[in-house]
């Protein structure tokens, strides 16, 4: 069993994003799993000179680095990843240590539109990179009408999404156990 992060881009606590990282969570069956608050202050260049790097961003890292596996899932805003997401990177890339570094990495991501988030993933990737995680390849997860994928109790109604998500948490558990064994 594993330690599982997840990071959902995205504050409105219904945000389909947070539901698609919980029903990712559940795939995955961590042994446990945390939840990502990316409600941190602005990335500020002379915040961080003149009171170092708040708390609520070491929180951030240091989440990220005791995790063994991470799951992002993002909402796609204006052809992109989400503000909040960049921040927490942005801030995250100022800490000591590296934590993304070689950790398995898998991205998803739901929105209003009919492309899923295709950009917004694209778009994350490229962020990801000059942190060298282990960045899983695919499946990809694009759920596409969010608003309309879940059913009440969360879970995805269409039947090749659930499929997709399920391989994707089989292939970040297998890089999650070579990392840790």
């Amino acid at each position: 069993m594993a330690h599982l992060l997840t990071i959902a881009g995205a504050l409105r606590q219904g945000s389909t994003n947070r539901l698609l990282a919980a029903e990712a969570a559940r795939l995955f069956a961590p042994e446990t799993v945390t939840v990502a608050d990316l409600r941190l202050p602005l990335y500020d260049g002379d915040l961080e000179d003149s009171q170092g790097i708040p708390p609520e961003v070491q929180a951030l890292a240091d989440q990220i680095a005791a995790a063994d596996a991470v799951v992002i899932s993002t909402p796609e805003y204006n052809k992109a990843l989400s503000g909040v997401l960049k921040n927490a990177l942005d801030w995250v890339s100022r800490t000591k240590g590296g934590p993304w570094r070689h950790k398995p990495v898998a991205i998803m991501s739901a929105t209003a539109g009919r492309s899923g988030g295709e950009r917004a993933q694209s778009s994350l990737r490229l962020a990801l990179n000059p942190f060298r995680p282990h960045l899983l390849s695919g499946p990809e997860v694009l759920v596409a009408d969010s608003g309309n994928a879940f059913d009440e109790t969360g879970r995805l109604r269409n039947e090749r999404y659930a499929k997709s998500l399920d391989e994707l948490m089989q292939e970040l558990r297998a890089a999650a156990a070579r990392q840790i064994g």
